[in-house]
């Protein structure tokens, strides 16, 4: 299963897949694209890939334990949600406007909608074990929640798009060693012998 850096990675393929296709027009340049957070100072980049949520998916069924070495398992690995603003910048110096903005939103909404799902050994080429696939999805959020992330990070809310991705399973670095056999019981027998009281 994917290791813990499967969160950072499912972060970078979109920022990447932004980078890709959002370039030359409506964005000038990759390094316009950035994962970052608002409330960030000081930086001059047009569109954010922003983090704000993981969450511990209890509706998708979890995997069994992983075998690892001859004898131990590794604890079972635990699918998460994990939630995304991408949002355009206000502090940038390009001087959007409104039809500007619009536009730039327009196209990441297809762009998402078109690649809309990763396979972990996509992105992390070691995995030997096939998982399903990470699906980017509208996260299903009423305006006063969006809202109220951009009040958590002391910003006036902006247009922005809102996604999930799930399932991400994150693997344990846990090993369960089974219980050792301290005591046997054996049975002998003699060829031919019946089972019964002699008589």
């Amino acid at each position: 299963m994917a290791d813990y850096t499967i969160i950072a990675d499912v972060s970078s393929f979109i920022c990447k897949m932004l980078r890709e296709k959002m370039c030359p027009e409506p964005v000038p340049s990759p390094n316009n694209i950035e994962i970052s957070s608002p409330a960030s100072q000081d930086v001059d980049y047009i569109i954010g890939v922003y983090l704000y949520d993981v969450k511990e998916e209890t509706i998708v069924a979890r995997a069994p334990s992983v075998p690892t070495g001859k004898t131990g398992f590794c604890r079972p690995p635990v699918p998460y949600s994990l939630y995304y603003m991408v949002f355009i910048n206000g502090s940038s110096q390009m001087g959007l406007k409104a039809p500007d903005i619009q536009k730039i939103i327009g196209r990441v909404a297809q762009i998402v909608s078109d690649n809309n799902a990763v396979y972990p050994h996509e992105l992390q080429p070691w995995l030997e074990v096939m998982e399903p696939p990470i699906v980017l999805s509208q996260a299903k959020m009423a305006l006063d929640e969006k809202v109220r992330v951009w009040q958590a990070i002391n910003k006036p809310y902006q247009i922005s798009l809102f996604y999930k991705a799930a399932p991400v399973y994150v693997s344990s670095a846990a090993v369960i060693d089974p219980p050792r056999v301290i005591e046997a019981l054996f049975s002998l027998g003699m060829a031919g012998e019946k089972g019964g009281d002699p008589e």
